[in-house]
């Protein structure tokens, strides 16, 4: 939905007992997420490289229809297109009902200002729906850690009203290691200290402490702003992403952790736009 045409949503979803498959596709993983009605059946996690292999990316979803012989209908959230077009395909081609395919044309629960509309990742329409199922009449600020850290922001009045794109914590890693010389790659885990006294806990901690304190301040900084520009008095911030939560609990913000947000959205989207 684009335009100045808005359409109110009370943050509640029609309720259908009928199973519905989830796609998450992701940079690094892949989720198949099988629901009946608001209850999670089964939930399996994959490598997203490995479905690119034309051998293996039938198996987990042809395993999981035969488990599930009443499954109809399925959603589809993809920020790899090649991938998002083999599992259509073949959901299309073993599922009787509906496939859903998250993108900007779809009826959203939010006006999307954005340029081109269709340029704005499926994974973050799926998290700014899902803030707006959590949070229908206040303002969120979205934050997924992963392969990329988005920060998007909504309105109390279902705008989306923009947002921010940096490197996530293993592509930070991966930079300094392949730029430079002699810096190791290193695992990421916790901090135990604020400075670190060797290199590899030198780069361990300036990535996870500068990762908090940089989303500390950008939450700072848009909540100033949300509520001087945009006269917005409750602001509610929610991360996810595979790095969340190494990140949430460091932050001052108190954010509310949402595992399976991207999931979550797809589903309410799915909701939204079911014939």
């Amino acid at each position: 939905m684009s335009g100045e045409t808005i359409m109110r949503f009370a943050g509640k979803e029609p309720y259908a007992d009928s199973l519905l498959l989830v796609v998450e596709v992701g940079n690094t993983n892949t989720s198949f997420v099988v629901y009946q009605g608001h209850e999670i059946l089964e939930k399996v996690k994959v490598s997203s490289k490995s479905l690119i292999d034309p051998d293996g990316f039938p198996g987990t979803l042809a395993q999981m229809i035969m488990r599930y012989p009443s499954l109809g209908d399925a959603a589809i959230c993809s920020v790899i297109p090649m991938l998002e077009r083999t599992t259509g395909d073949y959901l299309r081609h073993h599922l009787s009902g509906q496939v859903m395919t998250v993108s900007a044309s779809i009826t959203l629960p939010f006006v999307l200002n954005y340029a081109p509309p269709d340029s704005f990742g499926a994974d973050r329409l799926a998290l700014c729906a899902v803030s707006q199922l959590l949070y229908p009449e206040a303002a969120v600020i979205a934050i997924d850690i992963g392969t990329a850290i988005t920060v998007d922001v909504v309105g109390s009045t279902q705008r989306y009203l923009g947002g921010l794109i940096l490197p996530g914590l293993d592509l930070m890693a991966k930079a300094l290691h392949e730029h430079t010389a002699q810096l190791p790659l290193v695992a990421l885990d916790r901090p135990e200290t604020l400075l670190g006294c060797s290199t590899t806990d030198g780069i361990k901690n300036g990535i996870i402490h500068g990762c908090a304190s940089s989303m500390d301040g950008l939450v700072a900084k848009i909540t100033g702003w949300l509520q001087e520009e945009r006269s917005e008095t409750a602001v509610n911030v929610m991360v996810t992403g595979g790095n969340a939560p190494l990140i949430a609990g460091m932050l001052d913000c108190s954010p509310r952790h949402e595992e399976l947000a991207v999931v979550k959205g797809t589903r309410y989207l799915f909701s939204l736009n079911a014939e």
